[in-house]
Parts: structure tokens; sequence; C-alpha cells
């Protein structure tokens, strides 16, 4: 009996510790379904199919939870040893770049029996909330061709969504984990800022904006994998908070009644809602309540703010900044704007007009406004709920900046996602759930928001709402 390529990969881990199938097998259908797939989707981009099958072979495939499982590696900040790596960019994709090592977090979902069948498409240096790089092509969504996956791990996800792996890694500096998961239907789990080590290259990133982990299909996928690839590794500036317990015992367990803050449109009025994503946090609101949580309209009053796109945009643009100029030393090649898209030397430069005392005002603006997020939290709520973008996903090209206004992809941006980034300020730990789908049949995601530290309280409450409103079996659209 053929295998279903929609198990998530704690199933398929099953089939394999009880002898229904062999790693071998899991990874060849991964590797059929990614040549059926892709060739309409463009989310895999570089292909690793004979190393993964000699590494489903071996005898020394780590005896990890997901032994044999076959995942995809994003093409961004995590590497693999002896693989290409390019960040979505031309410069490095005509360079041919090949890293010789395993990042900490690679070596981790290895050690955890993982196969790495492939690399994933993503904007070029993860910029955008879409994946359309120059460099390798738009990734198309699943759901519906002529859209969007979102972005930054807009390959990851439409690869998941599409059923060639169960699995795929992420990353999130503004959404890039949640967005995608959002509009391809997925679970997306945003850590708390340093739960995932980004070593042995860095210690954090974007002053801390930058987090990894997975987009998954299930809930307990996330939670076990979490608990595979998260703690602090060996010169790590600082660490997330040691969780209680494994975080897959938290997948049913009883939260208790708890007070949940619901908000359903944009506080700072820099875009406007749209009607079925503000409906499904307002549904998943009264679903919450049906499950005897305390559940009313409220949110951070810091969310107003309107310095807050000024300031996160200051720490982001110095940073891409600072990746450029970590590529030109690595590589030893100088970079020229011909050799990066117009947005992102335009970002660039932008960066490298900020003084040194400017970008540490911002950086201490943002710290002030996580306190004053914080109070909220603690003045007694423990989860806030929003919708995971403002928009359905976008048509493809809805991104691209004229030639005179090389930022204007940036900005649009910022009105796709006034949610998701407040979290990657914070550090806070934040998940979209695939509670909704649209009069049109594109998946609408829904954000539920923690205190600090607290992933157990988000995973406990989110394995209640998959039971309460399953998603498991929805399956995008047959691809012809």
């Amino acid at each position: 009996m053929p295998l279903d390529p929609f198990l998530d990969a704690t199933a398929q881990a099953d089939l394999v510790r009880r002898g229904e199938v062999t790693p071998i097998e899991l990874v060849d259908t991964a590797i059929t379904r990614i040549e059926t797939q892709n060739p309409q989707l463009n989310a895999v981009i570089t292909t690793l199919f004979d190393k993964a099958r000699a590494q489903a072979a071996s005898n020394d495939l780590p005896d990890g939870p997901f032994r044999g499982v076959p995942m995809l590696v994003k093409d961004l900040t995590c590497h693999s040893a002896g693989d290409s790596f390019f960040e979505g960019s031309r410069y490095l994709k005509e360079l041919g770049w090949v890293e010789d090592s395993d990042t900490y977090l690679a070596a981790k979902f290895r050690a955890a029996g993982f196969v790495f069948c492939g690399k994933t498409n993503t904007p070029e240096f993860g910029i955008l909330p879409t994946t359309e790089p120059l460099a390798f092509g738009a990734t198309h969504n699943p759901w519906n061709l002529e859209h969007s996956t979102g972005g930054s791990s807009g390959g990851s996800a439409a690869a998941v969504a599409s059923g060639m792996v169960p699995v795929a890694h992420a990353n999130d500096g503004g959404g890039s984990i949640r967005i995608p998961a959002s509009e391809c239907g997925l679970v997306g789990l945003k850590p708390s800022r340093a739960r995932t080590s980004l070593g042995p290259e860095f210690g954090d990133t974007m002053g801390g904006l930058i987090c990894e982990h997975v987009v998954t299909r299930s809930v307990r996928d996330t939670a076990a994998i979490l608990d595979c690839v998260s703690g602090p590794m060996p010169g790590d500036p600082y660490a997330a908070p040691t969780p209680a317990r494994p975080y897959l015992t938290e997948v049913g367990s009883d939260p208790g009644r708890l007070r949940i803050g619901i908000l359903s449109f944009n506080p700072a009025g820099t875009s406007v809602v749209d009607p079925e994503c503000a409906a499904a946090a307002e549904n998943a609101g009264r679903l919450l309540e049906a499950l005897g949580h305390q559940v009313e309209a409220s949110h951070p009053e810091a969310f107003a703010e309107p310095e807050i796109v000024a300031n996160f945009i200051t720490t982001w643009a110095v940073g891409s900044a600072w990746v450029l100029d970590y590529w030109e030393r690595r590589t030893g090649k100088a970079m020229a704007s011909a050799d990066v898209e117009p947005l992102t030397w335009a970002l660039a430069e932008l960066g490298r007009s900020s003084t040194g005392p400017a970008y540490l005002s911002a950086v201490e603006w943002l710290q002030a406004f996580s306190r004053r997020t914080a109070d909220w939290w603690a003045g007694g709520f423990d989860l806030l709920v929003t919708p995971t973008i403002a928009e359905l996903p976008p048509r493809l090209g809805e991104f691209d900046s004229p030639e005179d206004d090389p930022l204007a992809g940036l900005f649009r941006s910022a009105a796709l996602v006034p949610f998701t980034p407040l979290f990657n300020i914070t550090g806070q730990p934040a998940i979209s759930l695939p509670l909704s789908m649209s009069d049109s049949g594109l998946p609408i995601g829904v954000q539920l928001v923690a205190a600090y530290g607290r992933e157990d309280l988000l995973i406990q409450v989110a394995s209640q709402l998959e039971v309460a409103a399953p998603w498991g079996d929805r399956r995008p659209p047959a691809l012809a």
C-alpha cells in the first residue's frame, strides 16, 4: 500500500520504529513527491537526493525520535556540511558557494534522525515576506499557484503543504516562520528568543530578532522537534529559561482556565485588516471561550505607538548592511549593487547611513517597547490572539519595487505584517495555527502569543484548538 505523503513526521517515525517501512522507503517517497510537485511550485532549489538515499540506508543513521524521516532545510542561516548555500542571492549562486560544516541546528536535526533531501527557496537574505528571489524565481502556493507562499520560509512551507516532506526548517526575523505557515495552512511556532542556538557562527543577529525552528502539519511535531533542537550551546550570549518538562508532554495537557485577549485590528493604523482575517481571530476567540477560557477584547497599549515601524526598520537596515559585509568578508569578493537585488542594496545603504548612536537608540527604543508590552502579560493576561497577517495570501508580484523606489516592497510588507514583527522585537514565543479558510479557498492563520519563555502554554492551547477545530485532513487542490 503506498505511503500517505501527508502523514506528519511523528506518524512516519512510528512506522519506522514498528518496522512497517524503512527509512529509505520514506526518503524515496519524499523524492518522488518532490520530483512530481516541484516543477509547478519551485519550493526546492537544491536537491540532495543521492546523499539522502545514502544516509537513509546507512547503519550510522542516528537512532533519534525521527529516525529516517525526510526533511528539507531552508537555504538561509542554517547550513549543512558539503552542501551549497546561497541565501536566495545571485551573488552566492554565481560563486557556487558551499559550506564545509553543519550549524548547531543542522547537527541537532541530524541527531534527531532527520534525513536532508534538499534546500528550499527563500527571498534574498530573507528580507521580504514573499518568496520571489530573482536568483531562483518565485515559489507558488499549492492552494493557488497565482498566490505567494509568504516569506521568508516560503519554500519550506510550500514543500510541507504540498506533501513533499512532513517538516521543513524555517527561521523568523519578522514573521518568517509564521507568515508562510499562515499562507500555506501549516503550524508555525516562533520560539522564544535564544530558545534555539544560532551558533557556532552567530550569537544573535539583527539585534536578537532572529530565531529558528520548523514548519509542520501538527502541533505534536512542532513540540517534539522543539525538544530536539532547543537548548543553549557553548558560547551562546544568553539562553531562554529551561522548560519544566519536555514540550511533547504539553500536547494534550490541560492549561487550566486562561485569561486571553483578542486583537483583530491594527492598533497602529498602518494598514487595514482584511475582514476574513479579522473574523478568523474573532472565531478563534469564540472557540477558546467555548473551551472554558476567559476571552476579552484587549491588547498591549504599546502596539499603537507610531515609532514601531521606524525603529524596527532601522535595526533591520543595519542588519542588512552587516549581512552584505559579512559575505564580503567570508568570500573575499567585493559586492556591488549589481550583485544583489535593488531592494537589498537600498536597504543596506539605508543601514550604512545610520550612525552607531542612532542604531543603539533604535535598539534602546525597541527594548523599552518590549517592557511596555510585557506589562500587559504581567497585568494578568496569559495569551494574546491576533490574525497572523492582515490580508489573505497576496498574489505573486505584489512586492515588486519600481526602479525609482527600490524600498517600495519593504513598505508594502509592513502593511501585510503588522502583527508578527512585534514579537521578534519582544522575543516572545508566537505560533500561527491554520484555523480558517477564506471563501476563495486560501488558508488563514491565527497567531497566539504567550509571555517570554512560555512555549509550554502555547503548545497546550494549540493542541486544544487542534482537537476542537482539526485541520489535518485538509489538502491543497490537486496539482495538474
